[in-house]
Parts: C-alpha cells; structure tokens; sequence
C-alpha cells in the first residue's frame, strides 16, 4: 500500500519590535540573563499588560501579504499551563477570535508549478523565557532559568495540513522567511530561534480522504533538520503501520545529532490548556482605515518582484531568483539597473564580485561601500569599452579599498581601453615575432594555441587593449 503524507506547519516568527508585546522592556538577543525583565514580565500582582501597537502593526502586515482577512474585532485569551521558565502560568495568546484568518500562500515547487498552500490562521501571543540545560553553564539535573524572551512579541503562522512532503515543507518555510524578512518584520533567523517551526505529520492510504493520527514534532533548528526530520517521521510512521502498530498522538524532539526523533510527551488538546478570554485586556478592534493604510505601506513582494524583473530587465528566471531571494540585494540590483542600459551586465557583476565580497568579508548588503551609483558608474565603462571586463575588475577592488571613484581611478592609473587598430597591430606583431613556434602550431591546425596567444598579448599590454579588436587583429595576423 502507498501512503500519502499530510503536514502542516506551525512557524513562530518573533517580531523585530524594539520592546516587548506588553510592556517597555526590551527584546535585544544575547542580551545578559535576566537583564531585560520587569514586574509585567514576571508576572507580579497587580501588573497589567498594555498591548504594542506596533506588533499588531507587524501582525496585519504579514496577514495582508498573505491574504489572509484581517479581523475587525479580535481577543486575547489566556492559555494556562505549568512550565519553570512561564513565570505567570499563563502565556497571552489567541484562541477563538485571531486577528488574521483564512489566507494562502504560492510556493514555486521545483518543477515549476505554483502549489498553493492555505494558512487557517495567524495570530499573536507573547513568548516564554529559556531553561538553560547546556552543562556548561549548570551541572547534572539542574536547570537555570533565563526570562530575558518572556513577552518577546511573536506571530504563530498555522498552515492548513496541505503540505505533502519534506520538500514542500522545506521550500514553505523558505519561501515564509523571505517574505518576513522583505516585510521587515522578522530576520527569519533559525539559529537564534526568532524563526521556529513545529510540523504536524500524518499518513494515510494514498486516495483516501479521512486523516491519520497525527504527531507534533518539536526541536528543529534549520531548514535542512526540518526536512530530515519530517522524513525520518513519515518513514516511521510508515514501518509502524506496516509492521501492524499504531500511529500514537504524541509530541516528539528532533535529535539531529543521531538522526532520529524521541518522544517528549502526549500530544495536547486545546481544552489542556484552559483557554479563557484575557481579563486585562480590551479586544483588539482594528479600523478599516489603518488596516487600508498599511495595505499602502506593503514593499513590493518577493513573487512579483521576480516576475518584474524578467519581464522589465529581460533577465534569466536564474538571475531574477538569486536577485531577489533578499530584498537588500533586491533593492541594490534595482538602483544600479535604473542607471546601466545593460541589465544583464549589472546581474552578472552583483551575483558574482558583489556578492563573493559579501561572503568573503561575512557582510550584509548594507555594509558594502560601493554605492549603486558608483557600481553602476564602473559597469558603464565596461559597457562603453572605456575598460576591459579584466581592466573593471582591478579597478573594483580599488574602489573598494580607497573608496575613490571608477572614473578616477582609470584617469590616474591610464587604464582607458585602447581600441586603436594601429596601435593593437603594433602589439600583435610583436607578440608574433616573439612565439615563432607557437605561430607554427596555430598554423598548422593546433587552434587551442590561438589562447595562449591572446594571453600573451594581454599579459603584454596589460589588459588594456579590447579584447574584441585584439581578436579580430590577431586572427587576421595569423592567417
């Protein structure tokens, strides 16, 4: 029997606010332990939570590049249970009435084909501290507690169970990261956890409607453990059922040092957690008004900005998806493409030498020094023959270092492109005369030497001449 997977998936983005949901309190990572807390945090008597405007700002944002529709009138509610790092008991969340509901996303699977995948809901809740396990810091069964990240803002994207693999899962969660992060709303960063993902995951007999017995698996820190770890699952479930057991609701951690999952305790039902309106707060009611006005401050979304960009720079579907994968890089093609004829010249330049320095000096877009005003003097050149690509090159690596202009640079080095044909048959005799043997060889049908006699003439002339001209000159020459 052939079964067919069925996962959704959970995503807790933490929102890139500058204080927490409910107070002033800051949301810094790495900062001290326990240094970004006061008493609505903790949870004291008689504090009472003042909601950020700001996080249900974020929260919109995400629903409307979603399409998600946007509640009116929405409510928190108080989510109960019993953990060493929640000091309240509590955690302020959305049960019945979210502020966003009933949306969809496209992800471009690796055929090609567009899959849409629906989103039940996306709403906002605050989040728990940290129980520090790790020995370097405590010993054998003792825990510390650090509640820097309790009521650090967060959003639960909850997709509807239409994800049917590892790999759609994977490119869902990437294709969420960017569009969080071209919002400006979250930097989608795995690793320090203000990007968390929980999949639920059942099989069924392929064809068949009613869905199995699901299990929650927690614990997965990257992109590459989230599709692992939804395989290893489905492949479980799979010789469970075939062995003649049972699929069991239950929680489970991904333990990517072995590769395998481990059971952490049943899986919860919503009434486990004794969801009750939030008594401290009003519900949350949202205007058309504000709702239209940030619908206008929405940036241009990743999918159309890719499409844009093949139909108005005529780019390859290769570029337009490396160019617009991040919307800094984005922006930066954008600038210096408005200011080059040729398109292609300036995503060649920006996937290759621009984006090698960002990786080498471990940078981000914004630190890089060369402005698209200068990037995009530099490739004019290039474009006008005034340099050669190798002559372009050298002098990027300049203006990295000094900062100085492309143009001034060709002016105080003379790097100016010669493309004088007399001066160009002057060198290419020269280099003739030189290779006798070489010339021989060329002659005699050895057509792999004519390389080696375009090096020389460029090694000679310092790459000054244009390549195009010195073909034309040489092969003529050698005829």
């Amino acid at each position: 029997m052939k079964y067919e997977p069925v996962i959704g998936l959970e995503v807790h983005a933490q929102l890139l606010t500058g204080s927490k949901i409910f107070c002033r309190c800051g949301t810094a990572f790495g900062a001290p332990q326990n240094s970004q807390v006061c008493p609505i945090c903790l949870g004291m008597p008689g504090v009472l939570p003042v909601l950020n405007r700001k996080v249900v700002e974020f929260a919109i944002k995400i629903g409307l590049a979603t399409n998600c529709r946007i509640a009116a009138h929405s409510i928190f509610a108080r989510k109960n249970y019993f953990y060493p790092d929640l000091p309240k008991g509590y955690q302020i969340s959305q049960y019945e009435e979210p502020l966003c509901e009933k949306g969809w996303m496209e992800v471009e699977l690796e055929d090609g084909s567009l899959k849409r995948i629906g989103l039940t809901r996306i709403h906002l809740e605050e989040d728990a501290g940290k129980s520090v396990h790790a020995e370097e810091y405590v010993a054998d069964n003792e825990t510390l507690i650090d509640v820097n990240r309790c009521g650090t803002p967060l959003i639960e994207i909850v997709s509807e169970p239409d994800i049917r693999s590892p790999r759609e899962a994977y490119l869902y969660l990437n294709r969420l990261r960017q569009l969080v992060r071209y919002l400006g709303i979250c930097d989608g960063n795995m690793e320090e956890g203000s990007l968390r993902c929980d999949a639920n995951i059942s099989i069924r007999p392929a064809g068949a409607e009613k869905l199995g017995a699901k299990t929650e698996l927690k614990n997965m820190n990257s992109f590459r453990n989230v599709e692992k770890a939804i395989e290893f699952e489905i492949n479980r479930q799979i010789q469970l059922v075939e062995s003649g057991g049972k699929v069991v609701q239950q929680t489970l951690l991904w333990d990517a040092n072995n590769g395998k999952v481990l059971p952490m305790r049943s899986k919860e039902q919503a009434h486990d957690y004794r969801y009750f309106p939030e008594p401290d707060l009003t519900p949350l009611r949202i205007e058309t008004e504000w709702r239209e006005e940030i619908q206008r401050t929405l940036p241009e979304l990743p999918m159309a900005r890719r499409n844009r960009f093949i139909a108005q720079y005529k780019l390859p579907k290769y570029d337009a998806d490396v160019l617009t994968d991040e919307k800094t890089i984005a922006d930066y093609f954008d600038a210096t493409a408005k200011l080059v004829q040729d398109a292609k010249l300036v995503s060649n330049w920006v996937m290759g030498e621009m984006l090698r320095v960002l990786k080498e000096q471990k940078i981000d877009i914004t630190q890089f020094t060369i402005k698209p005003a200068a990037f995009a003097e530099l490739l004019n050149l290039i474009a006008d023959t005034t340099i050669s690509t190798k002559i372009a090159k050298d002098v990027f690596e300049e203006m990295l270092a000094t900062g100085k202009s492309a143009k001034a640079i060709v002016a105080e080095k003379g790097l100016v492109q010669v493309s004088d044909t007399s001066v160009i048959e002057k060198a290419v005799d020269e280099i003739i005369a030189a290779h006798p043997k070489e010339v021989e060889r060329y002659r005699s049908g050895e057509e792999k030497v004519f390389g080696f006699l375009v090096g020389q003439l460029m090694k000679a002339t310092k790459g000054r001449v244009n390549p195009k001209v010195a073909n034309e000159v040489l092969k003529k020459k050698l005829i």
